[in-house]
């Protein structure tokens, strides 16, 4: 647990879920309603928290930190609540809550739905009256007027089918709901990430920042990233305390990142099995065929294989310089068809980063953009 007045936090990316995301944080803290931050573990949530208290009117006050999953019952109860002298073998004075100390100010509490039945009661009779009642007291002590932000990695209506999450706790709890996409969907943003965490990381030790090298960067975009950020900072992390060179080869990269990388190296379609992939392109690009009824059924159907698939939407990205909107007009789709694209491909592992294709100037094969 931890408490802070002001901290510097920021939230690194440019993907348009990071845009999604700042925008939510902003009509989050224009109000003083109860958020419910859900995601992944190591996607951030408690950046997120921060930065809805730091914009909001209590920024001013404390913020307050708590990870139910970290903490027994009766050590939580007592944090939240505090205690009075002789209600338990220890408990020698009065203690104050967090939950008192931070009058006018923000409580998160990170991993809520690891939280005892025992305890969700204990939080639900909170959240209704504001009155606190320490350990071991007959009656309530004061009442708070803090605001509540939780956070959780579970997916809570599952929780409460099974009897493990109380659903009348859920709904005082979601009032204002946030989900943050693991990094694997907004793959985009790893080169900012990764750039911010080795710089910060090789001047915390004193060490020379290595010069990221191309086939570096393929490596750590290949990789799905199942720690999220908090893996992608560790990995920077140990890179900078190993880095011996003035660039970073991907043989400097943790096993599990090479592997990954020749894993997609070893996919790369072979010689000569070209002909379906030159077929649909011509349709798409010289026939102004459309990706779903020229390509989308013929892979449905098993005829095509994801390689293949990968080598007709890279083909696509060469010529739109990467940019996945203008890909959409070039396979001659309606702009409303954008999401569910980029769904479709993330559903089948077929989404390609699209900076791998950012330095491209040209415009391979003479293929123009449709208007």
């Amino acid at each position: 647990m931890s408490s802070v007045t002001n901290s510097e936090v920021q939230l690194i990316g440019r993907s348009e879920a990071v845009r999604t995301i700042l925008t939510d944080i902003d009509c989050a803290a224009r109000s003083g309603a109860k958020v419910l931050i859900t995601g992944e573990t190591g996607v951030g949530k408690e950046v997120v928290a921060r930065l809805i208290h730091q914009r909001s009117a209590r920024a001013a006050s404390r913020l307050v930190t708590v990870n139910c999953a970290g903490l027994p019952d009766s050590l939580l109860e007592s944090e939240l609540f505090g205690h009075v002298r002789g209600s338990f073998t220890g408990a020698y004075r009065d203690k104050p809550g967090l939950l008192e100390m931070a009058p006018n100010g923000t409580v998160f509490l990170d991993e809520v739905g690891e939280m005892s039945a025992r305890m969700q009661v204990v939080l639900l009779r909170f959240l209704e009256t504001g009155e606190i009642q320490r350990i071991g007291a007959d009656r309530s002590h004061t009442r708070v007027n803090v605001r509540l932000i939780t956070a959780t990695n579970r997916d809570l209506p599952k929780e409460i089918a099974s009897g493990n999450f109380r659903e009348d706790l859920f709904f005082r709890l979601n009032v204002i709901r946030m989900h943050l996409p693991p990094l694997r969907e907004r793959i985009e943003d790893v080169p900012l990430l990764f750039d911010h965490y080795l710089t910060y990381y090789c001047t915390q030790h004193r060490v020379e920042r290595p010069e990221v090298a191309t086939a570096t960067l393929d490596a750590l975009l290949a990789y799905r990233w199942p720690g999220n950020i908090r893996e992608l900072r560790n990995v920077a992390e140990r890179i900078a305390l190993k880095s011996t060179g003035a660039v970073l080869k991907p043989t400097d990269l943790p096993s599990e990142l090479i592997r990954t990388s020749e894993a997609v190296a070893a996919a790369a379609p072979a010689v000569g099995q070209t002909s379906q992939v030159e077929d649909m392109t011509t349709r798409m690009l010289r026939q102004g065929e459309s990706f779903w009824s020229a390509v989308y059924p013929v892979f449905m159907q098993r005829d095509m294989t994801r390689d293949e698939l990968r080598r007709i939407i890279e083909i696509g990205l060469e010529s739109t310089n990467g940019n996945y909107r203008l890909l959409v007009a070039l396979f001659n789709m309606p702009p409303d068809d954008y999401k569910r694209f980029l769904g479709f491909l993330r559903k089948h592992s077929c989404h390609l980063p699209f900076q791998r294709f950012r330095t491209i100037t040209r415009t391979p094969r003479n293929f123009a953009v449709a208007g």
